[in-house]
């Protein structure tokens, strides 16, 4: 897809403009390539079905049903799965050579990386949507304020802008869609050794302190204990500023990281 960019005038124009063109290509590589939408959407809510029917009856937890305490870990941890395709995305675009023609525009250099990062953060709000309404059809219901609800979904893109720049850079560096998709699989071990889908507090004493002091359970916890109330925090022991204000600090360390780094490789080349 042939990319026209407006050259910039002065710095800020410069950033705000390439930034909003990356951005709409990324987008419209999305719509147009409905397959993308289609096996996000069924793979995502087959997940979520399996762990609400086939695990939830197997699990039963003090003062709040097991829908409830896991369809929050869903909807945090599927931003990770979307942000994914991210890696693939930008290793894609490098191979095609559409990130060398981009470095020879007259552009900032930040503006291709952050207008990916926010394309993809509107992606991932598609995926939250259907994910939220999919736990609202199997039973998952808010037992804190509306207020915290909206609370709860803002950190979620948050967390999902953060993750972003991980990815991004892992793209970068992987050279093919392929090894970029292999390399996002580290994921994993911090979706699974986290809270998102059983308590922390059932696992082994050795895999207990890295489950409870990584960055998913501290921002599954903070989505939790807000979209759950008093239920949720007498489970967890904390109250919801607790985790709220460690998953923002998990955010703005993961980013003070990744993004510079992403940015210092897009230099390079």
């Amino acid at each position: 897809m042939s990319i026209a960019i407006a050259p910039p005038r002065g710095n800020a124009a410069g950033l705000f403009v390439s930034t909003g063109q990356i951005a709409r290509r990324v987008l419209l590589k999305f719509i147009r390539s409905p397959q993308l939408v289609v096996v996000g959407t069924v793979q995502g809510a087959m997940f979520l079905l399996i762990f609400r029917y086939v695990f939830g009856g197997a699990i039963a937890l003090a003062g709040i049903n097991y829908v409830d305490f896991v369809v929050p870990g869903f909807i945090t941890t599927g931003v990770l799965f979307t942000a994914m395709y991210a890696a693939a995305g930008m290793a894609e675009d490098m191979s095609a050579g559409l990130i060398s023609r981009l470095r020879s525009l007259p552009i900032p250099r930040s503006a291709v990386l952050i207008g990916r990062a926010l394309a993809d953060t509107v992606i991932q709000i598609w995926g939250l949507a259907i994910t939220v309404a999919i736990g609202f059809l199997v039973g998952f219901r808010l037992h804190g304020s509306w207020s915290a609800a909206l609370a709860a979904a803002a950190l979620v893109v948050l967390f999902g802008f953060v993750f972003e720049w991980m990815f991004v850079l892992l793209g970068m560096l992987a050279g093919s869609a392929q090894a970029a998709q292999g390399f996002a699989l580290i994921v994993f071990p911090f979706t699974f050794v986290s809270s998102a889908y059983i308590p922390v507090a059932t696992m082994p004493s050795w895999m207990r302190g890295f489950a409870e002091n990584q960055p998913v359970t501290v921002m599954v916890n903070a989505v939790r204990t807000l979209t759950q109330g008093q239920p949720a925090e007498a489970l967890l022991g904390h109250p919801a500023s607790y985790f709220v204000i460690r998953s923002l600090l998990w955010s703005l360390g993961l980013i003070a990281v990744f993004a510079p780094l992403a940015v210092a490789k897009y230099r390079r080349g």
